[in-house]
């Protein structure tokens, strides 16, 4: 035997029992409880002297399983330098899937629509994978309604609302984040203060608002919402309206917005503060040091993994799960200006 693959059916010449019996202690499955322990031990005893390692096609078989993970992406993350915002959520991913011993299988075929990926299509080879793991700002509630239809394993990076049923996420949560960034602005003295970005479309700006809107209304101070377009006006209103603090939605508005407070040689943070509401997603020239918080991404990105198994052996567990952000003391946020 040692100059040839060891198989199940050695094993099983070797002890004296079935293959079936061989495969049930391999596979560790539910009915081998019916092997008496001296069998089961000899089995493994046979296993250990022989070196015998299962042969992974036959296993995935007996699983019913590929062990393949899918990876979708609604639009281009797969990142071109360690700087790349989706970039630790692929490196959670990949972890993960590795100890899981599971493979990552990227779908890249998909047809684009309207300028968004569709899983959708007359060629989709979701099914290739035993559940998916799905990435982007914004994903297609019509296609998830459609997953959740089919009874088709997968789970969101980023909280999402449900379509059709309940999503299986991993986000993050901003309204808690964003909020405890609101009520230290307060406990510095701001009592005028500005959440500048849409705040809605994606879940993840509808949360972030959110949690700015309750923070200011619990704190009694005012509080305005201004969509970012150009700087000089955005800068204009915020002034007028006697704003202290610039809670921005995205990081590199953030930079383009401090970067026009000193263009009208308006100090930040002693006369202007600001307070970014996640990581940047492009890119942000700027040496400031936001106050804020960081988007537990490597976490997320893991932690779908884990909920994707959990539905895919149906273990069971929890399959929505909101992971705390990092807060971020910086150096953009200071006592209010009289």
């Amino acid at each position: 035997m040692s100059n040839r693959r060891v198989t199940q059916q050695d094993i099983a010449r070797m002890t004296g029992v079935s293959q079936t019996t061989v495969s049930m202690v391999l596979n560790e499955r539910e009915d081998a409880a019916r092997i008496a322990p001296e069998t089961r031990e000899r089995v493994l005893a046979a296993i250990r002297k022989t070196g015998y390692v299962a042969d992974p096609i036959a296993r995935r078989l007996a699983e019913q399983r590929n062990r393949f993970l899918g990876v979708f992406t609604y639009e281009p993350v797969f990142p071109a330098g360690q700087g790349d915002f989706y970039h630790p959520f692929l490196v959670g991913i990949e972890e993960c899937a590795e100890r899981m011993r599971c493979d990552l299988l990227l779908f890249t075929s998909a047809p684009v629509v309207d300028g968004r990926r569709r899983i959708f299509h007359q060629d989709n080879r979701l099914r290739l994978a035993d559940g998916c793991i799905l990435l982007g700002r914004w994903l297609d509630p019509d296609e998830l309604a459609r997953l959740i239809a089919e009874g088709q394993p997968f789970v969101s990076v980023g909280r999402r609302d449900d379509a059709g049923g309940p999503v299986p996420y991993v986000g993050a949560d901003y309204p808690s984040a964003t909020a405890g960034q609101v009520r230290r602005a307060v406990e510095l003295g701001h009592r005028r203060i500005a959440y500048v970005g849409e705040g809605a479309g994606a879940e993840s700006h509808a949360d972030r608002l959110r949690g700015f809107t309750s923070a200011v209304s619990e704190a009694g101070i005012t509080g305005v919402h201004v969509r970012f377009t150009d700087a000089a006006e955005v800068m204009d209103e915020l002034l007028a309206r006697d704003v202290t603090a610039i809670f921005v939605e995205e990081f590199a508005d953030g930079a383009i917005l401090a970067s026009e407070a000193k263009q009208r040689a308006l100090n930040v943070p002693d006369y202007l503060s600001f307070v970014a509401l996640g990581d940047p997603t492009r890119q942000a020239s700027t040496h400031l040091d936001f106050a804020g918080f960081r988007i537990p991404r490597r976490e997320m990105g893991w932690q779908a993994v884990e909920v994707l198994a959990s539905i895919i052996d149906g273990s069971g567990g929890e399959t929505q799960r909101l992971l705390p952000c990092e807060p971020v003391a910086g150096a953009t946020l200071a006592v209010a200006r009289a």
